[in-house]
C-alpha cells in the first residue's frame, strides 16, 4: 500500500502569500487540484516537507474573461471540468474545450486546474512507479540514479509533457502570467516549456503561473484537437495534437501545428511557411501528416510501441487537419444543395432530400480523388486518375447507373482543378 508521507500543508489566502510561502519553503510543492502531485508524492517521487495548497485562491484564479482588446483570459484555477463545459470557451476556442473534455475522467476534470495541467510534471514509464520498482531497475536520471534507460548514454531526461491543453494554447499562439516575490512577468507560451524532463518549464521554485492568455484572432481561426490512447478514458496520451489554421476563403493563411507526448517540450512543427497560399484540402491536410512524421521521433518513454506511434501520427494528423477544415466541406455541400434544389421541381420535399444526398456523394468522391491525386503525384503520375477508378468511386458512393456518365464528367472535372 502506497501511503503519503509526513507534509506541511501551507493554506495562502492570496497569491502574493502563496509565492511567499514557496519562496521561505525551499523545496515546497504547490497542491492545486491534486490529481497529479498526488499519486507522485505516494511514488515517492518529491522530496519535500511542504505543499502550498491554491483552493484559497479560487475567488482570485478563477475566472474566464474577455478583455477590451478580445483577448480571452482564463484564470489559472478555472477547473477542467467546467472549461470543458463552459459556453464562452466552446464557441471561442473549440478544440480547448474538447482538449479538456478528453482529459482523465469526470471525477478528475472536477478536480484538475488549467494552471495545473500546463504545469503538469512529465512522465516516463521507468520514473513513474513505486519505489521498489525504481530500486530494482537502479533509478533512472530523473529520480535518483544517473542512467537514461530510454536512450543509452543520453545525460537528460526525455520523460514526456503528456499535458492535452498545451498543444492547443500552443497552436493558438496563447501566453502566460508568471508571478514571484519579485513582481510578474509575461510570455509566450512557446517559450514557457523547456527541453528537459527533469523540469520542462521556466518556472522558478517560487514562481506561481496565474493566468493563461488567448489572443483575439484564436476566435476566427479553424482549430481541432486530437488524442491518441489506448482506452477512450482515463488515459495519458500516447499521443496528443493540435492544429489551427487561419483561411482566406479556400486558401490557407497561416497555420501551426502542435504535437506532444513524445518528449519533454509540446513540439511546433516547424517550416510551415511555404504551406501559404495553399487550397485547405485532403492534399494539405496529408502533406502536414507528412511533414508531422518526418519531424517528431516517439521514444520508448511511454509504454507503446514507438514505431506504431510514429506510424499512426501523419493519420491522426491528417483526420484532425480535415476536421478543422470541415465547414469548408459543409459550405461546398450547400452550394451543391442549392444548385439541385434550383433545378428540382418546386415544393418538391423528395427533390430536396435527394438533391441533399448527391450533394454529400459529391463531396465524398472529392475528398476520395483528392487523397489518390495526391498518391499519383507522389508516385510521378501527376494528372491522370483512370475512368474505371473514378467509376469504382461513383458507384462506391451509392450514385445509381443513370448517374455515372453525368458524374464521371463531373468527376473528371473536379480532379482537373485539384
Amino acid at each position: 500500500m502506497m501511503t503519503l508521507p509526513d507534509l506541511t500543508v501551507l493554506r495562502p489566502a492570496s497569491v502574493a502569500e502563496a509565492v511567499e510561502a514557496l519562496r521561505a519553503n525551499p523545496g515546497a510543492r504547490v497542491l492545486a487540484g491534486g490529481t497529479d502531485i498526488v499519486p507522485n508524492l505516494k511514488y515517492g517521487m518529491y522530496d519535500t516537507q511542504h505543499l502550498v495548497a491554491l483552493r484559497g485562491l479560487s475567488s482570485e484564479l478563477r475566472y474566464v474573461r474577455e478583455d477590451r482588446s478580445g483577448d480571452l483570459r482564463l484564470g489559472a484555477m478555472c477547473s477542467i471540468d467546467e472549461l470543458g463545459r463552459s459556453e464562452v470557451v466552446k464557441a471561442r476556442l473549440p478544440a480547448l474545450a474538447d482538449a479538456c473534455r478528453q482529459i482523465a475522467g469526470p471525477q478528475l476534470r472536477r478536480m484538475g486546474t488549467l494552471g495545473g495541467n500546463l504545469c503538469l510534471d512529465t512522465r516516463c514509464v521507468y520514473v513513474n512507479q513505486s519505489h521498489f520498482w525504481r530500486s530494482a531497475l537502479g533509478y533512472c536520471l530523473k529520480k535518483d540514479g544517473t542512467v537514461c534507460h530510454v536512450v543509452a548514454g543520453g545525460k537528460r531526461c526525455v520523460a514526456a509533457a503528456s499535458n492535452d491543453t498545451a498543444p492547443v494554447l500552443l497552436a493558438l499562439d496563447a501566453g502566460v502570467k508568471i508571478v514571484s516575490p519579485r513582481g510578474e512577468r509575461t510570455m509566450s507560451l512557446r517559450e514557457f516549456y523547456l527541453a528537459d524532463g527533469l523540469h520542462n518549464t521556466v518556472l522558478a521554485p517560487d514562481e506561481l503561473l496565474t493566468e493563461v492568455r488567448i489572443p483575439a484572432a484564436a476566435a476566427r481561426r479553424r482549430q481541432a484537437f486530437a488524442k491518441l490512447r489506448m482506452r477512450a478514458a482515463i488515459d495519458f496520451p500516447a499521443l496528443n495534437l493540435a492544429v489551427a489554421l487561419e483561411l482566406d476563403g479556400p486558401s490557407v493563411k497561416s497555420v501551426s501545428l502542435a504535437v506532444s507526448a513524445l518528449a519533454a517540450r509540446p513540439a511546433l512543427i516547424k517550416g510551415l511557411q511555404d504551406l501559404h497560399g495553399h487550397t485547405a484540402d485532403a492534399i494539405f491536410a496529408e502533406e502536414l501528416g507528412r511533414r508531422a512524421h518526418k519531424q517528431c521521433k516517439p521514444l520508448t518513454n511511454i509504454g507503446i510501441d514507438p514505431e506504431w506511434r510514429h506510424d499512426v501520427l501523419p493519420v491522426l494528423v491528417r483526420r484532425t487537419v480535415l476536421r478543422a477544415m470541415e465547414h469548408l466541406r459543409e459550405r461546398a455541400i450547400q452550394d451543391v444543395v442549392h444548385e439541385r434544389r434550383l433545378a428540382a421541381p418546386a415544393h418538391s420535399r423528395d427533390g430536396n432530400k435527394a438533391a441533399d444526398r448527391e450533394a454529400r456523394a459529391h463531396l465524398e468522391i472529392r475528398d476520395r480523388l483528392a487523397r489518390l491525386g495526391h498518391d499519383r503525384l507522389l508516385a510521378g503520375d501527376p494528372r491522370h486518375v483512370g475512368d474505371r477508378v473514378v467509376e469504382d468511386l461513383l458507384v462506391g458512393g451509392g450514385l445509381t447507373d443513370a448517374h455515372v456518365e453525368r458524374d464521371l464528367r463531373h468527376a473528371r472535372h473536379l480532379h482537373a482543378r485539384l
